[in-house]
């Protein structure tokens, strides 16, 4: 009996290891921030973004996930509903280009193999790297490039509703807020020690930024054995 025990559990193994099955795609929706310069609501889309995803799902309730998104951060004082904002009248953009990795969980079994029409709400998180261009605000308020970039480093935290829709095509609706470690994005806090002296806004609270949009993927591989988990 225990020999046997081992043999099924090596077959199983080799099956999950060598047969799961995947998911590649597209996101596709828009971006906002939130920071010391624009609008404070926190869902706000103002920017399109879009992107790569691609799944490893490991099990019924839970895969790896990698994503890439581009997009243009923007704020604008004159959006927002602070009067001191407003009369400060700071705006810029900022190109992003977005990496991050983490885990998937889902609400209710997810297995691609079964016949019947399948939905679960789920949550994402991990940890996000995104590039960004470097500048700060002079003292005539003009916006002024330093020439660099840097990585904001920050913790996706995503919640969404996937279906199947088709066979092999699954459909999902997700927000995803982006905290970040950096106070950089968008100028408060220049990248140069030399031009510390035109930071402004909330030293204390770093930059956030959102996603919000569609992921379209396609799924492949043979059926999986999740007996060890």
């Amino acid at each position: 009996m225990r020999y046997l025990i081992l043999i099924l559990f090596s077959v199983c193994f080799s099956q999950t290891s060598q047969s799961q099955i995947y998911e590649v795609g597209f996101f596709l929706g828009s971006s906002n921030f939130i920071g010391d310069v624009g609008s404070t609501n926190y869902i706000s889309p103002n920017s399109p973004a879009f992107g790569g995803v691609f799944k490893w799902n490991r099990s019924p309730r839970h895969s790896f996930r990698l994503t890439a998104i581009f997009s243009q951060l923007k704020g604008v004082d004159a959006k927002s509903d602070d009067p001191r904002r407003i009369e400060r009248g700071y705006e810029f953009t900022n190109n992003i280009f977005e990496a991050s990795a983490g885990m998937e969980f889902t609400f209710f079994d997810w297995n691609l193999h079964l016949e019947e029409h399948q939905f679960t709400p789920y949550l994402y998180s991990g940890i996000s790297a995104a590039n960004h261009e470097n500048f700060f605000f002079d003292s005539n308020g003009t916006l002024t490039s330093e020439n660099t970039s840097s990585w904001a480093y920050g913790i996706p935290m995503v919640l969404g509703f996937k279906t199947a829709t088709a066979e092999n095509i699954i459909l999902a609706v997700e927000v995803g807020a982006r905290y970040t470690f950096t106070d950089e994005i968008d100028g408060s806090v220049p990248e140069a020690q030399s031009r510390q002296q035109f930071s402004f806004g909330n030293t204390n609270s770093n930059d956030w930024y959102v996603f919000t949009g569609i992921t379209l993927t396609y799924t492949f591989g043979q059926k999986p054995c999740y007996c060890n988990y």
